[in-house]
């Protein structure tokens, strides 16, 4: 059965990965156009047509998200994953015009291996073109490829990100599912156990160092220049194939981001840029209750994020949990 994002009727998903480089993109795509909305959190974001997604601007409808790494450089993939949307004549028609909306987030991944690679126009195009209705693909992958947590103490403690996705079905027929890429400078903890999966590595011996604990114990220089490797942000979609309007889309990614506050321990800090969509694909009608599709939104963020650091296989010297599980 799939349970990742794609699970959602109208939706689909590719990846473009380079992993000799340690960087990627995701595009999600709703051919036939999905209400949108968008949450920007934490004070390092990096975003494209985030502003058109907001109440009270015209265009209701967005036909697809990236996700990328590559830092700011990474916008850039917008434009291949527009070009592949204009050849397919999906957009919104202004006159002879044909205008795909595309909105897009990214996180930093620059110097995990190398800065001087990062995904542009045709890595967008390529992610495109390989999006399908199949499960999708998680771990070390898409926008995932380069990312890492558990960063508060040095990049030689880091613990390797990735994307994750998970779903659930509401007692009404209503699917609710996410895809994050998870690249924050935090720890990853399992909310419905309260077990640390991922967080600096102790320097001897097995076992984490609990980032709000170093915080708060003054151990960690947190405000200090960001260590030359490492990076962060989570940026993510949730997805419905509920009956939204795009006010009400807004709501429930303002409400997913308790999905990442449950899991990422700090979360939404001055050093992450966390950014979650919302593309509400309107196959069922009447429309749910918004209440349940909220909580269901942040239930599939959480198990997401742990999807994300779980499938992940190491990189650029950065165990996975796998391998520290096997070592320990």
């Amino acid at each position: 059965m799939n349970t990742t994002l794609t699970a959602v009727s109208g939706i689909e998903v590719g990846h473009y990965t380079d992993v000799a480089n340690g960087t990627g993109c995701t595009v999600i795509l709703a051919r036939e156009g999905a209400s949108g909305g968008v949450d920007v959190r934490g004070g390092s974001p990096g975003t494209r047509e985030t502003d058109m997604l907001q109440p009270m601007h015209r265009v209701d409808r967005v036909h697809g998200v990236v996700l990328s790494g590559g830092s700011a450089y990474g916008l850039d993939a917008a434009s291949g994953v527009m070009r592949y949307l204009e050849e397919q004549g999906i957009g919104v028609r202004v006159g002879a015009a044909l205008v795909p909306i595309v909105a897009s987030a990214i996180l930093f991944d620059l110097n995990m291996i190398t800065n001087k690679v990062r995904p542009g126009p045709e890595e967008g195009y390529a992610a495109a073109l390989s999006a399908s209705a199949s499960a999708v693909p998680e771990g070390t992958t898409g926008a995932g490829t380069g990312a890492t947590v558990g960063k508060l103490l040095g990049p030689e403690r880091a613990v390797k990100g990735g994307i994750g996705s998970a779903a659930l079905t509401l007692p009404d027929g209503t699917t609710v599912a996410a895809l994050i890429a998870v690249n924050a400078v935090g720890d990853v903890v399992d909310h419905r156990s309260g077990r640390a999966l991922a967080a600096p590595r102790r320097t001897s011996g097995t076992g984490f160092v609990p980032s709000v604990r170093a915080l708060l114990a003054g151990e960690s220089a947190a405000e200090a220049e960001l260590p030359p490797m490492m990076g962060n942000t989570t940026i993510g979609v949730v997805a419905t194939d509920a009956t939204l309007t795009k006010e009400e889309a807004n709501w429930v990614a303002r409400m997913s981001h308790d999905g990442l506050a449950l899991t990422i321990r700090p979360c939404h800090t001055p050093r992450d840029g966390d950014t979650m969509f919302v593309m509400a694909s309107n196959r069922r009608q009447p429309p749910g209750d918004l209440t349940s599709i909220g909580a269901a939104a942040v239930e599939v963020t959480a198990q997401a994020v742990l999807r994300a650091v779980t499938t992940a296989t190491g990189l650029g010297g950065i165990p996975s949990v796998s391998e520290l599980e096997s070592e320990g």
